[in-house]
């Protein structure tokens, strides 16, 4: 046999082992893994929400995946527990993220779990975290002299209030909120190795 004829099926060996264990392996071994229990699916507001996530980029900068306490500092963070294949179940795709310009937000709807400090934070980062490099979305709300009845106004910290206005939530502002909320994976993970 020639070397160049070794060369190639060589190459085409390295490439199916590696197809197989980097790709296959992984699919048939996760494809269909059930909801973790206390899994619940995404609302109508978060699935929304969810797509606003996605279309302002969000996963660049923040990651949904905290690691194990053997590899990374995570849980110490408050990030919570790694996180397992059936915390992904309803998500098409998962939001994994490769960066952490900010912090993991797999468990943000527990770390903060009230509504207007998302619509605040979102408004002006800084008015929460001072120094954060997070960029503000003022175009998800509406400077009002006044808000409507059934609008939802936006408290901020005194001296980041526009003066003379009244800061209300569009719709996109409340459905990626709530998308947000509903990020919540402090129910006890299951390891599928140890079910039958």
């Amino acid at each position: 046999m020639h070397s160049e004829t070794r060369l190639v099926l060589g190459g085409l060996t390295t490439l199916a082992v590696a197809t197989a264990a980097l790709v296959v392996l992984p699919y048939l071994t996760v494809r269909d893994t059930p909801p973790a229990p206390g899994l619940k699916p995404y609302t109508a507001s978060a699935l929304r929400g969810r797509t606003q996530y996605i279309q302002h980029g969000c996963m660049y900068c923040h990651s949904q995946q905290p690691r194990a306490r053997d590899f990374a500092p995570d849980a110490k963070r408050g990030w919570g527990r790694a996180t397992v294949a059936g915390d992904y179940a309803y998500d098409d795709p998962p939001l994994l993220g490769t960066m952490r310009t900010g912090p993991d937000l797999m468990n943000i709807g527990v770390r903060q779990p009230g509504e207007q400090w998302h619509l605040g934070h979102l408004f002006q980062p800084r008015a929460y975290v001072p120094g954060s490099i997070m960029p503000a979305y003022p175009f998800l709300f509406e400077l009002r002299d006044k808000a409507e009845p059934g609008e939802t106004v936006v408290t901020l910290p005194p001296g980041f209030v526009p003066e003379g206005k009244t800061v209300v939530a569009r719709p996109e502002a409340l459905d990626l909120v709530s998308y947000l909320k509903s990020l919540d994976r402090s129910y006890p993970a299951i390891d599928p190795t140890t079910t039958n």
